[in-house]
């Protein structure tokens, strides 16, 4: 067994790395940092040894000397969905490029957060939390953070929660009326009369600054306010909804819906059990624009929220904030547009 092996049996340091690979402790510590400056081939090096060595940094005592434990907390209303998924997804690759861990926490059905897990959130001591459900009131998440100031994602003024906490808060900031005023303009430039905005779930703040929002811009318009169907974004129940709009209720010229997987839903129903064309007869538009939204099934028009763009400015939130620990509230903000497809005409 050669010296190198029988140094690997003992747990390794960081020590022992610089020896190895004849360079300082602080080299060390820059290769496992993707953001340190080190030339490529010295980084390359170093990790090639601390694998020969099975050596790992120690993350707990490392966060004891920086307070900092690269963590960060992900608060969801749902793990399952299109949209939630693929944010998910994307938001973790890019932390992970930036050497963050995540820690994901799901919300209760009505969108609130058991005091049972913030208190194990609290115990992870994340650097920073982002929370996607607005019903998680910073007042009560920044109770149970040390120095993490929470970010939440909110749209439109965001009036309906941000003057009731007193704490210190971060804001992705989602402008919708612009995609849908857009969608708007195009439905009335088409025609339509009717309007039906398909709701997502009732306890979503969000849902209710889109119906809001929608019902604002066309009165604005000369329009009258939209009939409003109750829906919770799921597929099936966008589905029956629309059913009963055509067959108990008066129909309508255009369904607005909260989310793509609504419009979904409400398509099938048109198509499939009315016997109606979609956009002959109804028109049809979603949001959020998720990968599906452009499969020819369904070639939904939809208002658009740039993915990439939303996971580039939560990360910058987390950075700066990170950089700037005693800085007032820091906002991003984000547009929407609208993306004409095959469902309105």
């Amino acid at each position: 067994m050669t010296a190198r092996n029988d140094r690997k049996s003992a747990r390794a340091t960081a020590d022992l790395v610089a020896r190895e690979a004849n360079v300082s402790r602080v080299a060390v510590s820059r290769a496992f940092n993707p953001n340190a400056s080190l030339k490529p081939e010295k980084r390359d090096r170093i990790l090639q040894i601390a694998r020969e060595l099975n050596y790992t940094p120690d993350m707990a005592a490392r966060s004891l000397v920086t307070r900092r434990s690269h963590l960060v907390g992900m608060i969801v209303p749902d793990v399952c969905s299109p949209w939630e998924s693929q944010e998910i997804d994307a938001l973790t690759t890019a932390l992970q490029a930036e050497g963050f861990a995540t820690l994901l926490f799901k919300a209760k059905a009505d969108f609130s957060m058991d005091q049972t897990l913030l208190t194990y959130m609290r115990g992870f001591n994340p650097d920073s939390v982002i929370a996607f459900t607005e019903n998680v009131d910073a007042d009560v998440l920044s109770g149970f953070l040390d120095r993490a100031v929470p970010i939440y994602v909110s749209y439109d003024d965001g009036a309906q929660f941000a003057g009731t906490s007193s704490s210190l808060y971060d804001r992705l900031l989602v402008r919708q009326r612009d995609g849908i005023e857009q969608a708007v303009a195009l439905l009335q430039g088409y025609g339509v009369r009717r309007v039906a905005y398909l709701g997502g779930k009732r306890q979503s703040l969000a849902n209710r600054e889109r119906e809001l929002m929608i019902t604002k811009i066309l009165v604005e318009r000369g329009m009258q306010p939209p009939t409003v169907i109750d829906g919770d974004y799921t597929y099936d129940t966008a589905y029956r909804a629309t059913l009963d709009l055509f067959r108990v209720e008066d129909g309508a010229d255009a369904i607005f819906a909260a989310n793509d997987v609504g419009a979904f839903g409400a398509i099938d129903a048109l198509r499939h059990d009315l016997g109606l064309s979609v956009p002959g007869d109804v028109s049809v538009i979603g949001f959020d624009d998720i990968p599906q939204s452009h499969w020819k099934a369904y070639n939904l028009t939809t208002v658009r929220i740039d993915l990439e763009d939303r996971v580039r400015a939560l990360v910058r939130l987390i950075l700066r904030r990170l950089r700037n620990p005693d800085d007032g509230p820091l906002t991003e903000t984000l547009g929407t547009r609208l993306v004409v497809r095959g469902t309105v005409g």
